[in-house]
This record gives C-alpha cells, sequence and structure tokens, in this order.
C-alpha cells in the first residue's frame, strides 16, 4: 500500500498531493530534494575549500603530495635541500652577527 503524502507549501500555504513542487507557485516542497540540494551545494563548498588550499601549496608541497612515488621522493628531496639550505643560511649570519660583535 502507497502513503500519501500532503504537504503545505511555505510560500502560498495551498496544500499539495505528492508533489516535489507547489501546483501555484512552483516553490520546492520535497523534503527529501531540500536535503539533495543542500548536500550538494555542501560538496561544492568542500570542493570549492578543498581546491582553494591545494593551489595555495608551494611547489614542494605539491610534488610530495602527488600520487607518482618518484614525484613523491622528488618532493622530498627538495624540500629537504631547501631546509639545509636555510640551515646553512641561517649560519652564517649567526658567524657573521659573531664576528661583527667582537
Amino acid at each position: 500500500m502507497k502513503s500519501v503524502s500532503h504537504i503545505k507549501c511555505p510560500n502560498c500555504g495551498e496544500f499539495n498531493t505528492d508533489r516535489d513542487n507547489c501546483e501555484t507557485c512552483d516553490a520546492l516542497i520535497s523534503h527529501k530534494k531540500k536535503e539533495e540540494t543542500r548536500a550538494t551545494k555542501v560538496k561544492e563548498k568542500e570542493m570549492a575549500i578543498a581546491i582553494e588550499q591545494f593551489e595555495k601549496l608551494n611547489l614542494a608541497d605539491r610534488l610530495r603530495k602527488h600520487p607518482f612515488f618518484l614525484v613523491k621522493i622528488l618532493g622530498w628531496a627538495l624540500q629537504s635541500v631547501w631546509i639545509v639550505l636555510n640551515i646553512i643560511g641561517g649560519l652564517i649570519a649567526w658567524f657573521v652577527a659573531m664576528v661583527a660583535a667582537g
């Protein structure tokens, strides 16, 4: 036995039977359809946020997240070289400051 749903339109107040949209004002009244549209909007928003975060990554981070393992290794090597160069630069700056201080 099929159940019949009677839904009152929030816009015009008309009662509708087994419909997704109102007969008079064509407003969306189906709860399932509303949930589907909300879910798709949330998915689209999450995808936009994920794409934005991915675009903010620098080259080494993007390489380290690549699915191909050789590219991942290149990303890790690039990151390691960058860290070592920063350490060397910091040590040189420290040494120059110590020499200048006397």
